[in-house]
Formats: C-alpha cells, structure tokens, sequence
C-alpha cells in the first residue's frame, strides 16, 4: 500500500493506513433496511474529512442536551452499547466501528430496546478522535479489540501512543478507561502503554475486577474467550 494520498484530499489530511475488515458476509434485508433508514439520524455530526474539511469540533451539547458523553471504541455487534444505553439514560454514548455488519446489528438492537441516548460513527475511530472538543468524553470502553497477535503487528493495536494521545485529549481529567481482554500479551502492553498516556491503573486483585464493573455484561466476545478456555482480563484507568 502506498503512502500518496487521494488527488482530492486536503493538503493537511493525515494518512492513516487501517487495518482489519470493514465488511464482512452479506447483510439481511432487515439489516439494509436498518442502515439506510437509521444510521444517518445517529450520526454524531460532521466526522468524515468530506463533510468537514476543516475538522470543526462536533457541538456534543446540541447532540446530547448537556448530558456526560461517553465512547465505545469497537461496539463489536452493539449489546454492550445497547445495555449502557438503557441503563444510563442521563449519559449520551458514541460508539465508533469501522465493520459495517456491526453497525448494522447494532441498529437492530437499538430499534429492539427503544433507545435513543446513542450516537454511531461506522468509520475509524481517529477521525472521530479529530473532532471530538477536547476533555469533552466522560468515560471510554475498549473491549475484545482485535488482539492483533502476531507480533509484528502489534503496532496495530489500538494500545500504541498513535491511539490513546488523541484519546487522553478527548478525556476529561478523572475519566475512566475499561480495557477487557483475553490475551496475555494485549494485557501486557496495556498496562505499558496507557498510562505513559497519562492514566493511572486502578489495580485491583482477580477477584475484586467487578467492583468497578458492576455494570458488565457478558458479550459474545467474552463467551467465545470463556469457549475456548481464554481468561478474560478487565482493567481500569483513570485519565489524570
């Protein structure tokens, strides 16, 4: 892949390589229906860099009427979104997935609880990252992300300075950050990467990991690790 950049960007676009699926098997009708109907009405605001050249912050207060803000990075198939939607309905949340056969099953699940406190952006999360106002998110999940094993790939875990700089930017002071994995090595690097981004670890012991997470459901990612005989691991952060 060549670093050029499109004829017709901008001159100050930054190029961004992104790695991993953006679709996968083909949707159901319902799933067409729910895209073309329901995501543009969820839209966050002017993300992309064609409706929004000049990366103007997004007015979250208009979107969300002053409420906290919070941001799922990789909703996966949307259930976690979905039961912190429904169960927070003071807080707006913004989930950011490139994979579009989530963003679908995520509307499907937002028609089927009737929620409206959400916000999607069906791209990658760094051109969210751009114009979100800085200090402006009150709490932020990155769960299951693709683990990216080998290890020459390992640049391309969201756990890299290149991610979680612009995520420190966007997070209020005292913010928390939930990081679930069931790889070893992911843990590894998060817990020596984040805080050089300027979060502390609020360590707890195996068994108290739920103190913080009273509010977790199990996902299917985390039934799949739970499967195949993988130990998930929750971490959590506090932007300082």
């Amino acid at each position: 892949m060549t670093d050029d950049k499109p004829e017709d960007s901008p001159a100050d676009r930054p190029f961004r390589n992104f790695y991993g699926r953006t679709r996968g098997k083909t949707l159901k009708a319902s799933q067409r229906v729910y895209l073309s109907e329901d995501l543009a009405p969820l839209s966050p605001g002017a993300v992309s860099w064609e409706e929004n050249p000049d990366r103007i912050p997004l007015d979250l207060g208009a979107r969300f009427g002053g409420r906290p803000v919070w941001l799922e990075i990789g909703f996966g198939g949307g259930e976690h979104m979905v039961h912190q939607a429904a169960s927070n309905p003071d807080v707006g949340i913004i989930g950011a997935e490139p994979f579009i056969n989530g963003v679908a099953m995520l509307l499907g699940k937002i028609r089927a609880a009737g929620v409206s406190n959400l916000a999607v952006h069906p791209n990658d999360v760094r051109d969210l990252f751009d114009v979100l106002p800085e200090a402006s998110i009150d709490r932020a999940f990155l769960l299951y992300p693709d683990p990216w094993p080998k290890k020459r790939h390992h640049r391309r875990r969201f756990v890299n300075p290149g991610y979680l700089e612009p995520l420190a930017r966007v997070l209020r002071p005292g913010a928390i950050f939930r990081v679930a994995t069931d790889i070893p090595d992911y843990v590894r690097q998060t817990l020596e990467e984040v805080p050089k981004a300027g979060f502390e670890w609020l360590a707890e012991s195996p068994e108290d990991w739920r103190k913080p997470w009273s509010d977790w459901i199990s996902t299917r990612y985390e039934q799949k690790a739970l499967r195949e005989g993988r130990v998930p691991h929750y971490l959590t952060f506090r932007r300082l």
